[in-house]
């Protein structure tokens, strides 16, 4: 058996840690979620564990791309090629997979996002990563709390007779008025129907406000494996949405095309990628808040065995630390253009 090659993309959030393996004929190998639980280091240490177990001896890793909330600790964890925010991940795995797409809907386990595309560039795109109402983690409670598995949530909605008016654009007071419908007598089925479209709604006017969404729409993230959620978002806006394959992963898919565009195929272009022996590696971090200037920034360092890998957090750059130099790490002071290795 010949020796495969791959490329790896990591997407660590808040809620979720999604792990891909790419072949190099861009054919999708593995793709994992595990719940980050406040944990994310472990995770992507236990996420590179479960990869090692279901690779071959002489497969190899030949570019990482790592994106979420929390990627530069991912990258700085895996020794990534190529590190960028969510937008551009999401856009680049939508637009591989559809050239024509012009809007991605995004709603994950704690933020949700809108990303417009105009001739495969993103145009335009907006964020929420405040208020809980319409993400994952709000309709996990809800189901937790009505009795039902989340697998069950959007099948239920689908088999509404008459869906019920749901206050959505809070999380309280839409739990709220969904009590008061079930003490009014209204159906299960009427009430989750009802809370699809609440959702819906909250997210058109809140994150979709003012945007121009064109089709072909691709809906994205871990709720878009609810059908109430698309049956909703098509009902509300008069065209079809579109759940790609592998939805509940195109962030780190779009990781791994970024990383595959970084490194390329060329034998001389080496990784950086640390080894998939790293979930074995001890990993430490600490935090400090600088007492340089009045901004008191608070400054993170990830070490490894006594020696520092990364720090961010300050805002003029004078602890700044970027991996992956020559010898690894390449300390940048701002003030006064200074650099010490």
């Amino acid at each position: 058996m010949g020796q495969d090659k791959y490329f790896l993309g990591v997407d660590v959030g808040s809620v979720s840690t999604n792990i891909v393996l790419l072949q190099s004929d861009n054919t999708l190998k593995e793709a994992l979620y595990l719940r980050t639980q406040g944990r994310p280091m472990q995770t992507i240490q236990e996420g590179i564990k479960l990869l090692r177990s279901k690779m071959g001896n002489s497969d190899e890793i030949i570019g990482v791309g790592a994106t979420g909330s929390a990627r530069q600790l991912a990258g700085t964890l895996l020794g990534a090629d190529v590190v960028k925010n969510e937008i551009t991940a999401h856009a680049v795995a939508a637009s591989r997979m559809n050239p024509e797409v012009q809007t991605i809907l995004e709603i994950g386990g704690q933020d949700s996002k809108i990303i417009i595309l105009r001739d495969g560039v993103v145009a335009d795109f907006a964020m929420n990563t405040v208020c809980a109402a319409g993400t994952g983690s709000f309709l996990d409670q809800q189901a937790a709390r009505l009795g039902i598995l989340i697998e069950e949530f959007g099948p239920l909605a689908l088999q509404a007779k008459h869906p019920v008016q749901i206050a959505g654009r809070c999380s309280v007071f839409a739990e709220s008025d969904m009590i008061h419908k079930q003490q009014l007598g209204h159906s299960l089925q009427d009430i989750l129907a009802g809370l699809c479209k609440a959702m819906v709604r909250n997210y058109l006017n809140n994150v979709g406000k003012n945007k121009d969404i064109r089709g072909p729409i691709f809906f994205q993230g871990g709720v878009a494996a609810n059908p109430g959620i698309s049956k909703a978002f098509e009902d509300e806006l008069g065209q079809p949405v579109i759940v790609p394959e592998h939805y509940g992963v195109m962030g780190a898919l779009g990781a791994a095309y970024l990383a595959q565009e970084k490194v390329g195929m060329q034998a001389e272009t080496r990784t950086k990628f640390r080894g998939l022996h790293l979930g074995e590696t001890q990993f430490q971090a600490q935090s400090f808040e600088c007492a340089g200037c009045s901004n008191r920034c608070e400054v993170v360092k990830i070490m490894q065995d006594g020696k520092s890998l990364a720090m961010w957090g300050d805002r003029c750059g004078k602890w700044s630390i970027v991996a992956g130099d020559s010898d690894g790490i390449r300390i940048t002071e701002r003030q006064g253009e200074q650099k010490r290795a």
